[in-house]
């Protein structure tokens, strides 16, 4: 059986969902669907932590249908803007799980993991999937990817 490692961008999927079909993404679907595909041995949500009644129910059901969530803290900087940025760890974590499993699944639409797919990928000959928003998510992670999944109605809530 494939062994498969998820790697989700919790933010950038929830705001390319909510602007492009004003819906949520609905990952116990995700869950069910992958599970056909193989066996998952990494599930990985990073979030931002805001302390938030909805947002801990919600990495409450994440933690339910098997992810371990990933917190940072959400920091607002002294000009108004914010950082709440997951790139890094999640790199790590991809770089770390590549060469214990069949198939690196990242949902995101960030172009910035087009390289680290791509590496991995070549590296140790390992299938790259993403899922992501079509009209969202940059060209070049779609093209560095083996297979890219749309999200449409069928995994939204």
């Amino acid at each position: 059986m494939k062994k498969l490692a998820i790697f989700v961008d919790v933010q950038n999927i929830y705001y390319t969902c909510k602007e492009a079909y004003g819906r949520q993404f609905n990952y116990r679907k995700l869950w069910q669907h992958l599970g056909y595909e193989g066996e998952i041995a990494i599930a990985n949500a990073y979030a931002i932590h805001r302390g938030d009644d909805g947002q801990l129910k919600f990495q409450d059901a994440l933690k339910h249908i098997g992810f371990e969530v990933k917190l940072k803290p959400f920091i607002q900087r002294s000009d108004g803007s914010a950082k709440g940025d997951w790139d890094v760890g999640i790199t790590i974590d991809i770089m770390e799980a590549a060469s214990e499993v069949d198939s690196i699944i990242l949902l995101s639409g960030d172009g910035d993991f087009a390289l680290l797919l791509g590496h991995i990928a070549h590296k140790y000959g390992i299938e790259t999937q993403v899922y992501g928003v079509p009209q969202l998510t940059a060209k070049a992670l779609i093209d560095s990817a083996v297979k890219f999944h749309e999200i449409d109605g069928s995994l939204l809530q």
